[in-house]
Order: C-alpha cells, then structure tokens, then sequence
C-alpha cells in the first residue's frame, strides 16, 4: 500500500479543479486500482474520499542526436488519479511532502 501514491500533480489544471471542485491529481503505480487508490489516499492524508477517476497514459517517443548517430526511446508509461474528496475536507500538499 506505500508503493501507490507516486507523487502529487502540481499543475495549473490540477489546482483549478482543487479550488472549485475539491479534487485533487496524483501519479499513481500503474498496477493499482481505484480501491486501492482511495484506501491509501484515506490513510495517508485521513480524510474522505468521495470518488476516484484514472487515466492511463502512454509514455511519448523521444529522438537523440548524437555525434555516434541517432538513438529513438521511449518514455515510462504512468497512471493518473484524480480523487475528489467529501465536503470539508482539505488536503495541504505543500505540507505532506
């Protein structure tokens, strides 16, 4: 269960959700499920969670030039969560992290 919460999403997307719609973005594991999700989120920051919504996403395909020539890689897949909590509750990131 402390493998799940990967790190908290600090976009402007995100934060506007926060303020109006008490709904807050993380990257999660990409094995873990919507249960799993809310339970660990529950406990970390003990507080409500009213709903869970993932996304999945495909990591993007990135080009280098070098002196030895051209190599292609490619980025890690990751998953999303965004969690919307009960009415009053509150989570302060800047403090957890």
């Amino acid at each position: 269960m402390h493998n799940i919460i990967v790190k908290p999403l600090y976009t402007e997307k995100v934060t506007n959700s926060t303020e109006a719609h008490n709904t807050y973005g993380f990257v999660v594991s990409k094995g873990s499920n919507k249960i799993e999700i809310k339970k660990a989120i529950e406990k970390k920051f003990s507080v409500k969670v009213a709903d869970v919504r993932t996304a999945n996403y495909e990591g993007k395909t990135k080009m280098v030039f070098r002196k030895s020539g051209r190599f292609s890689g490619k980025k890690p897949d990751f998953k999303k969560a965004f969690v919307v909590l009960k009415k009053g509750d509150k989570i302060d990131l800047f403090e957890q992290v």
